[in-house]
């Protein structure tokens, strides 16, 4: 043999190795954050099952931080380079389904089912469904039992009404050396998310079931002048804290309540804390901000089909348990299994109570024009700038144009 059939030999198999590669067709992932969750095995082998079971196929997951992950995928998508699945959330998805970004999930009768309506609703839009919900959370009161002792307020009685968490900021602010609450209206999107959980429990709304914007309700009126009115009680300059900011005050005792997630759980520190559902206005009644994020499904990847059947496999009810219970998300469905985390950990009843009467956050075309204009509204307001029913009718007027 010819050192020249060596040569061509070697080409023809270097040739061969690289068209079975290529055959493969890539699945791209984004997923938000890093690879070290303690969801991220079960991910992991359940990829391995899907890619086991589609040959032909490879799932190449990106982390990206969270920062910049949502952005990423939008614009590889717009630039026609699109990630096949991503975790989104489900704020967004409207307005990538208006902009022929994402394709409409396929959902039988019995899949919605799986769902309470509230969470079906956080990612529906003109009659479909554009998400598979990936992670979920619910919000409550969290309150310092050993404050409200000092205070002269009875430490296992928190507040059920606004009226009773504002006289009760009052009087830790007065006795004690804390301040009375955490209050959240930073230029950030969870000042929005914030005040949504007051429009939820006075029975509030950003958009009705028609499509009409509702904003400028007296409700709503209501709503904004009382979160101005807990600025007179909370830790000073409100507009310098987004909610994430509000924790280490809450752990160190500089005040004596704030409004968050289940995660807080485990992140407040060495305080005698309670956990509670939100107090509700005078117009309203139990109620939350429902938030979720999705796995959407990107259009033009090629992979669609195998995309959508990877994402409904990570998210089917008992895989998506696994995963919710290892990452400590509030579940999305309502399984065996939450009854028993119910009963290792009663912290969560308040999370999971809030369910059923809970809200989506508002479907839009445009997510930050949205956030901006209920921001706006909310710092107007805590700043002392402008009335609370003159801001509320101009960011209604402002909401239409990204409804």
């Amino acid at each position: 043999m010819t050192l020249k059939s060596l040569l061509l030999g070697g080409s023809f198999a270097l040739a061969l190795a690289s068209g079975a590669q290529a055959e493969d067709k890539v699945i791209h992932m984004i997923n938000c954050g890093d690879n070290t969750g303690a969801g991220i095995p079960i991910q992991e082998k359940l990829i391995s099952d899907w890619e086991a079971a589609n040959p032909g196929f490879k799932v190449e997951v990106e982390f990206v931080p969270w920062g910049q992950c949502q952005e990423k995928s939008t614009t590889l998508a717009s630039a026609g380079n699109p990630p096949a699945v991503a975790y989104m959330g489900s704020r967004t998805l409207k307005q990538l389904a208006a902009n022929d970004l994402i394709i409409p999930v396929d959902m039988t009768e019995e899949e919605k089912a799986t769902y309470a309506a509230p969470i079906l609703g956080t990612i529906t839009a003109n009659g479909k469904q554009w998400g598979l919900p990936r992670a979920f959370s619910t919000k409550a009161l969290y309150w310092n039992k050993d404050l409200f002792k000092e205070a002269g307020l009875d430490p296992e009685t928190p507040p059920k009404t606004w009226d009773e968490m504002y006289n009760a900021a009052k009087a830790v602010k007065e006795k004690t050396d804390a301040d009375g609450f955490g209050l959240a209206a930073a230029s950030f999107d969870n000042t929005m998310h914030q005040f949504m959980n007051y429009v939820y429990t006075n029975g509030g709304e950003v958009i009705n079931a028609d499509g009409e914007i509702v904003f400028n309700s007296p409700n709503n009126v209501e709503a904004l002048a009382f979160y101005g009115k807990m600025a007179e009680v909370s830790q000073p300059g409100p507009v310098a804290y987004d909610r994430a900011k509000l924790r280490p005050l809450f752990s160190e005792g500089k005040i004596g309540m704030f409004i968050s997630g289940p995660w807080e759980r485990v992140r407040v520190k060495d305080v005698n804390w309670g956990v509670a559902p939100l107090p509700h206005g005078p117009s309203g009644g139990a109620g939350t901000l429902l938030i979720t994020d999705s796995l959407a499904v990107f259009k033009g990847s090629g992979v669609e089909e195998q995309a959508l059947t990877l994402a409904k496999l990570l998210t089917n009810p008992e895989n998506q348990m696994a995963f919710e219970i290892a990452e400590g998300y509030t579940p999305l469905r309502d399984m065996p299994q939450v009854q028993e985390i119910l009963k290792e950990d009663p912290t969560w009843k308040a999370f999971l109570d809030a369910i059923p009467t809970g809200g989506p956050e508002p479907f839009v075309t445009d997510y930050v024009g949205l956030q901006d204009t209920i921001n706006e509204a909310v710092q107007g307001v805590v700043l002392g700038e402008i009335e609370a029913a003159e801001a509320v009718e101009v960011a209604a007027e402002q909401l239409e144009e990204f409804k």
